[in-house]
């Protein structure tokens, strides 16, 4: 039986004050954190770790996956397309999209998704200094560690790091903590994925004959929407994403994955050796944001009013959806708004939205949305659609010019 302490009030020093606080550094948080500087406003970024991207970088799942709906059209652009192009300024690492970049014909786009493979370290390198040449102020090793709201909205954020314990002054919060950890902390409703994830232990492998390779062990399980008998539950351990220990415990046994893999692999080839292993969980889907409006993933291709940009599906060609701007927000805490994979969709549609595009299509949506001032749902849609739109986000799928 646990006993209990109670922790003794203190007063906390205010360490700064910023007109958008962005916490968490994944692919979200620098799209929402880059929009945010570039519409005007203060901004810091804190992160957990000592490094940008998140699971694109830290964790090793180095697939920048599509921005086109594999039918040879383009749906995503903006800051999305940006970070593509920033993923492989330097090289590509694989599944280099050609007929995207070199101006191929749209039979060629057809057979070629628009997506590539990165080197993680890079990419992680050159976030940073993209952000920092935008005026980003970047505070690393750093934890959200409270909120404190009056009248339902965040007027001070608690963080603690090296330095100790603090708190900052705030005007608007974006969560892309990738676990909708400042929701919970503030108050916002929020909703559980209650499938959990699947182990997962991708890392990068030398072996004399094939170099420097992304090796992919596991992956992520099918919504439980479209279990059949063909495609069944996997019967293998489950993590929900939310509990220290549990976590704990997936990364030990993500490890040991790598390591059986790799002895596997040494009795027929000697030459292989692990390069770099994930230093973060590999956790798709946690825990999000209870929004507004709460998107499926049917119908597709439908007109949403207030999109604020379009995505398709990474899993198969022909889907494109219109996400509304009301996803990213709850009804409870106005001055608080998510992006990447925690905003408000159902279960089946949070497969579609975890993954890099649409965190970088919801990251610029959100920090545009906090450069302009108001609490949330007070927001001139309109006035948004139109910033982002110049910023060259289409937002609506019949607005295209599709050959």
């Amino acid at each position: 039986m646990h006993s209990v302490f109670t922790e003794p009030a203190r007063r906390l020093p205010v360490s700064g004050e910023y007109d958008v606080l962005v916490c968490g550094g994944g692919i979200a948080g620098i799209a929402a954190a880059l929009a945010a500087a570039r519409g005007g406003a203060r901004t810091l970024l804190i992160e957990r770790e000592f490094a940008l991207g998140g699971l694109a970088t830290l964790g090793l799942v180095t697939i920048y996956l599509p921005l086109c709906d594999g039918m040879g059209h383009q749906v995503s652009f903006g800051i999305a397309e940006e970070l593509l192009r920033l993923s492989i300024a330097r090289f590509p690492e694989a599944r280099y999209p050609r007929p995207w970049l070199e101006g191929g014909t749209l039979e060629e786009k057809k057979k070629t998704r628009f997506q590539v493979q990165y080197n993680p370290h890079v990419f992680a390198a050159d976030a940073e200094t993209l952000l920092l040449g935008e005026g980003v102020e970047l505070l690393y090793g750093t934890l959200a560690a409270g909120a404190a709201v009056e009248d339902g909205r965040i007027t001070h954020v608690v963080i603690e790091n090296k330095s100790g314990r603090s708190a900052l002054r705030v005007g608007r919060v974006i969560d892309t903590t990738g676990d909708a950890d400042l929701c919970r902390l503030a108050g916002a409703d929020c909703a559980v994925f209650g499938q959990g994830n699947v182990l997962a232990a991708w890392y990068y492998r030398h072996t004399d004959a094939a170099g420097v390779k992304l090796k992919m062990l596991g992956f992520a399980d099918v919504p439980d929407k479209y279990k059949t008998k063909e495609r069944p539950a996997a019967s293998v351990a489950r993590y929900g994403g939310l509990d220290a220990r549990e976590i704990s415990g997936m990364m030990t046994a993500s490890r040991q994955s790598v390591l059986r893999d790799l002895s596997a692999l040494r009795e027929t080839d000697p030459s292989a050796v692990p390069v770099t292993l994930p230093s973060i969980p590999q956790l798709r889907m946690t825990r999000r944001i209870v929004g507004a409006a709460t998107p499926d993933d049917n119908p597709t291709h439908a007109r949403v009013e207030d999109s604020i940009g379009m995505i398709g599906d990474w899993r198969h060609a022909g889907p494109v959806y219109e996400l509304p701007y009301r996803c990213l927000w709850g009804e409870k805490i106005r001055n608080l708004i998510t992006a990447g994979r925690i905003i408000s969709v159902t279960d089946a549609m949070w497969d579609v939205t975890r993954v890099i595009p649409v965190c970088a299509v919801t990251g610029q949506a959100a920090g545009t949305a906090a450069a302009m001032g108001p609490d949330f749902p007070d927001v001139d849609v309109p006035a948004l659609q139109r910033r982002l739109s110049e910023a060259g986000v289409p937002l609506h799928w019949d607005e295209l010019n599709k050959d």
